[in-house]
């Protein structure tokens, strides 16, 4: 992509039919670009799109690739009102800590690696605080990469919802990793 590009495209109708929205950088509101969002190309970069305007509501991450519907990136409705973009992490180690009580308190365990199962590997479903090291993660509400999403990228977390989550339950998280 070049400097100024479009990086992501968002689509009115499925199978990228309809009005159009071309995007580059981050956008706080997109409700005057497009009233639904039924498909989108992201041609660059990693991209969280989100039901509700200022980064807020259900999060979707996105990488390189075509979802023709929005059951492609998981969605529960044709509702995108803003994004953030952030380019592939390059650095190539992945490192988070996650722990059972909120401000880094009671079990902990670090991983390196995707996790398909929180309970077979944590032996509980709830992560009340985490601390990203290294790289970007996505944190998903069931097992097996599936459900409501979080972006997680550098820093601490002190409680779930700190990284917007409305409960404690994780089912399966996975680095965020160019394929």
């Amino acid at each position: 992509m070049t400097e100024g590009g479009t990086a992501i495209i968002f689509y009115e109708d499925r199978n990228f039919q309809g009005r159009h929205y071309e995007c580059s950088t981050d956008c706080a509101d997109l409700s005057s670009d497009f009233s639904r969002c039924n498909s989108i190309r992201v041609e660059s970069d990693w991209w969280v799109v989100y039901e509700r305007p200022n980064y807020m509501g259900y999060q979707y991450v996105l990488s390189r690739g075509e979802y023709p519907d929005y059951q492609r990136w998981m969605g529960f409705n044709d509702n995108i009102r803003s994004c953030r973009t952030y380019p592939y992490y390059s650095g190539g180690n992945y490192r988070m800590r996650i722990y059972e009580r909120p401000d880094f308190g009671g079990l902990m365990m670090e991983f390196t690696d995707d996790c398909p199962s929180v309970y077979d590997r944590f032996r509980s479903r709830d992560i009340h605080s985490c601390h990203v090291m290294d790289g970007y993660w996505t944190f998903y509400e069931h097992p097996n990469y599936r459900g409501r999403q979080h972006f997680m990228r550098p820093g601490e977390y002190r409680r779930f919802s700190d990284w917007g989550g409305y409960s404690s339950t994780i089912g399966s998280f996975r680095r965020m990793r160019d394929f």
